[in-house]
């Protein structure tokens, strides 16, 4: 009841009668009561007023199951949720429900992680009460090697609903970082449970620094927020909303064709590498060239020295901008 009044109170934007409301849920005046200073005391600036009833005045950044709940609405991402105020990792949580049968399209949510992973098995910073993690459960229907372009598809996502909902022009750093004005602000990690030739589950998991106004001295000259780069802050349930409304978007695109094609432009204009020297840090050997773009497969395009073009695959290659991070 508490997750349909706060989403009643939101879409109205005046006021709603205590009686209006216990006619709607069958319940008592005191009831109703309880449920409205329980939203109060989670941060939500309710007015009461005699006759009227009840308004929402402010919406504050919030991230809790009843939050999340009144605002995903998508046809299946998101579709199940679970919160948690503290995790050691959404991506561990959701491998796990991946194994206990929860449905395609479920999320995970912490306000803090503290076992937090990336790419590569770097720690990735997860205070509380600032920014985005979360974790969405997947059960594709197609073969195993299309699994990678997935992170792709969700780094495309999250710049654009970047965009969308901050007004700030995101770019992304092949293959998976999105960036603002050349300094990361999410990052991305997927990791598949298959058999010999299917997929069990894949978990995308998702870190979003939003509403951090300071950032750690080792990651400084290469991170930031939202918040540092657009100086305002920003509402975190809406903006996973956003986000998860673009991958299931994008995710339908990429299911008809089993490659990027459909994306591919869309990708390729926020990719900040396109047209800059770069360098690939390949275990196989170290070596330059410009980009220039992802063709179909999620591969990135480096014209070489001697004009020939290689095609480079994520994995374990890295690619850095000449003189800095981008």
């Amino acid at each position: 009841m508490k997750t349909e009044i706060l989403k009643l109170l939101r879409e109205s934007g005046d006021y709603i009668s205590g009686q209006e409301l216990c006619s709607l849920f069958g319940v008592s005046r005191t009831a109703v009561w309880k449920v409205i200073n329980q939203l109060k005391e989670e941060g939500y600036g309710i007015e009461a007023v005699q006759n009227k009833g009840y308004r929402l005045r402010l919406n504050p950044d919030v991230l809790s199951y009843s939050e999340l709940k009144s605002r995903i609405r998508n046809n299946w991402a998101g579709g199940e949720i679970y919160y948690y105020e503290e995790t050691g990792s959404t991506n561990i949580d959701a491998k796990r429900l991946g194994e206990e049968g929860a449905a395609h399209g479920t999320i995970v949510v912490a306000d803090k992680q503290n076992a937090g992973r990336g790419r590569r098995g770097r720690a990735w910073q997860s205070p509380a009460g600032k920014d985005i993690y979360f974790t969405i459960l997947l059960r594709p229907s197609f073969e195993p090697d299309k699994a990678s372009g997935l992170t792709l598809v969700m780094a495309l996502s999250v710049a654009q609903a970047v965009e969308r909902k901050c007004n700030l022009k995101a770019g992304i750093k092949w293959p998976n970082d999105v960036v603002l004005n050349g300094k990361k602000i999410c990052g991305i990690l997927t990791e598949m449970n298959m058999e010999t030739d299917y997929i069990q589950h894949v978990v995308i998991g998702v870190g979003i620094n939003v509403n951090l106004d300071e950032m750690p001295e080792e990651i400084s000259q290469t991170a930031t927020s939202i918040l540092r780069e657009g100086g305002e802050k920003t509402a975190r349930a809406e903006l996973l909303q956003e986000v998860l409304a673009r991958f299931e978007e994008n995710y339908g695109m990429y299911e008809k064709e089993l490659d990027l094609s459909y994306m591919r432009e869309e990708y390729n204009s926020h990719l900040v590498n396109v047209g800059k020297q770069v360098k690939v840090l390949d275990p196989k050997g170290e070596f330059e060239g410009i980009a220039r773009g992802i063709n179909a497969s999620g591969e990135l395009l480096i014209e070489t020295p001697d004009g020939k073009v290689a095609e480079v695959y994520a994995g374990e290659v890295s690619v850095r901008g000449m003189y800095g991070y981008v």
